[in-house]
């Protein structure tokens, strides 16, 4: 049986980067592996208990853990396709992309066909709650392969959600980002109104605090958008590939097409790398 400790991190962005590091912290031994080599050595390099390696074979042979944290289902796919011959029948797939539900059943067959534990289980959280280990897990999968996990989901996260055994999780992740999305967006457009309206920024934070109308995270946004700070958490093509996945699922509604217009024209723009809060770009034309 593979040590509990070895984990196998398949993506070095932001994400993948932050939650390396969180588990080599936390005393996992952490193999790194990045399409790009050299973004994962650089993570490495500043990180306790990750060493980068080359191969996908190499990151995922004798793991008791393998994490995939990739852009997309395609992405997922096309690594896992080789890699998952040699995982051992003892470890647990953890995947954690944000890849939709279609392409989770898909990944989810991938596991079953070669006999590895699969969970579906993307994330609520960017990489600061996955440096402070205060992620939300999102998990679908059977108890048992659950319990296996454990050591890394709560390294990595403060609550886990088990929310079925198919592919819940990644269903549930749609639906929790295009809430975020939205949510931002509005925030742009109604400090905008504000700005009109000669209201003071803190003025209007200190009303929504009052009650129950904030929202920590567009509150976080808000601060973002008038430091003009965008580094990325979230970044905005991600958000665009994600509400695109949900109009592939659901008919779209009014706002989530304004919602889809508004991140492709900042992605056209040359903001898809910045964080979701550059979707305020317009207003700081204005």
């Amino acid at each position: 049986m593979s040590d509990i400790r070895i984990t196998a991190v398949l993506g070095a962005g932001a994400l993948g980067a932050a939650m390396a590091a969180r588990l080599g912290e936390s005393g996992h031994e952490v193999r790194l592996w990045n399409r790009t080599e050299e973004r994962a050595r650089a993570v490495a390099a500043q990180a306790h208990g990750v060493t980068a390696v080359s191969g996908v074979i190499e990151a995922v042979s004798g793991a008791a853990t393998v994490l995939t944290v990739l852009r997309d289902g395609d992405a997922v796919a096309e690594v896992m396709a080789d890699a998952i011959a040699v995982v051992d029948s003892s470890a647990v797939w953890i995947q954690a992309s944000t890849v939709g539900p279609r392409s989770a059943a898909a990944l989810a067959d991938l596991a079953r066909d070669h006999g590895v534990a699969y969970l579906d289980a993307p994330v609520s959280g960017s990489t600061t709650p996955a440096r402070e280990g205060k992620l939300v897990w999102l998990v679908a999968g059977e108890d048992a392969a659950l319990s296996r996990a454990r050591p890394v989901l709560d390294a990595l996260g403060s609550t886990m959600l088990h929310v079925g055994t198919g592919v819940e999780g990644s269903s549930l992740k749609l639906a929790v980002n295009a809430w975020m999305t939205a949510a931002t967006v509005a925030m742009s457009d109604v400090l905008a109104l504000c700005d009109a309206l000669a209201i003071d920024h803190a003025a209007f934070v200190r009303a929504l605090e009052a009650g129950p109308l904030a929202m920590p995270y567009a509150l976080q946004k808000l601060h973002m958008m008038d430091a003009g700070d965008y580094a990325a958490g979230f970044a905005v093509q991600l958000a665009l590939k994600d509400i695109n996945l949900a109009a592939e699922l659901a008919a779209p509604t009014p706002l989530f097409q304004v919602v889809h217009d508004r991140l492709e024209s900042e992605v056209a723009a040359g903001h898809g790398s910045d964080d979701l809060a550059a979707v305020d770009y317009p207003r700081k034309r204005a």
